[in-house]
């Protein structure tokens, strides 16, 4: 049995009382994950490796392979029902104090950007609940500069989160075996592209790029990626600060800038402030 550190923010909405738990301040707290390493290394030997994604018009673009057996077919509306009614039961009937202030409005204490990975959702990894997390999700989890015509849209969620919601934290989340990573450190220097938004979009972050090039040349590529997912959400947390309303918050202390990276292979997750 092996036991694997994590760093995660302890939920700051209770199940019962949310008005109480409102004011508290993020706390990080250290937890463990008990992973049991022994059945698993009998098959290890016979999962192949996931080969890297290719550039292709037109085709899944960034995505990893999986060599996870697919779940149980269920047809896509019932799932959805079946998932509601999961919910319903088991969280909106059991929070009636939750909900009946989240019919008020919402006063979140965290803004969140995380990668639209399908394994990654935020709300599930930190047990956010209802009304603790304003989150934006998009390609590998990238704040892009301040740019009213380029980027309205994440501009738009930054300003009304900072401005109107008064979010005391703003966190970016990188995670392990991304894809949009991926396609960044595998852009090419000539500017020619493969995809119409793809590559544009994760050139945001082309800094971090370079700078592991620079600094981990002689790394594999896969341990490259795994360095360029922690600087790519150094450079979105840099770029926040070209938000006039962010900066202006971050000096006055009323808001915290955050960088975290969920590796979901060794079920670890880290923190460190900006």
């Amino acid at each position: 049995m092996s036991t694997a550190a994590v760093h995660c923010v302890a939920p700051l909405v209770g199940a019962n009382k949310p008005k109480a738990a409102a004011s508290a301040r993020p706390a990080g707290v250290l937890c463990n994950l008990n992973n049991s390493s022994g059945s698993n290394k009998k098959n290890a030997s016979s999962v192949p490796s996931p080969s890297f994604p290719r550039l292709i018009r037109n085709s899944p673009v960034f995505a990893t392979p999986t060599t996870a057996a697919p779940a149980a077919v269920m047809e896509p509306v019932e799932r959805v029902k079946s998932g509601f009614a999961d919910f319903k039961k088991e969280v909106y009937e059991k929070k009636t104090d939750l909900f009946a202030d989240l019919k008020e409005g919402q006063s979140p204490k965290f803004m969140v950007f995380a990668c639209a990975d399908s394994r990654v959702c935020p709300s599930v990894v930190l047990n956010f609940q209802p009304g603790e997390a304003f989150t934006i999700r998009n390609i590998a989890n990238m704040v892009p500069p301040y740019d009213q015509v380029k980027y309205a849209g994440v501009g738009a969620a930054i300003e009304y989160a900072v401005l109107h919601l008064k979010v005391e934290n703003i966190m970016v989340i990188g995670h392990s075996r991304c894809g949009g990573i991926k396609g960044l450190m595998s852009v090419k220097d000539d500017g020619t592209t493969s995809t119409d938004f793809i590559e544009d979009w994760v050139k945001i972050c082309l800094p971090a790029r370079d700078k592991v090039k620079a600094n981990y040349s002689s790394l594999p590529f896969e341990e490259q990626c795994t360095q360029c997912e922690k600087e790519a959400v150094n450079v979105s947390l840099h770029n926040l600060k070209t938000y006039p309303f962010v900066k202006e918050a971050v000096e006055k202390k009323s808001l915290k800038l955050i960088g975290a990276h969920y590796d979901f292979v060794n079920g670890v997750f880290e923190t460190w402030e900006a």
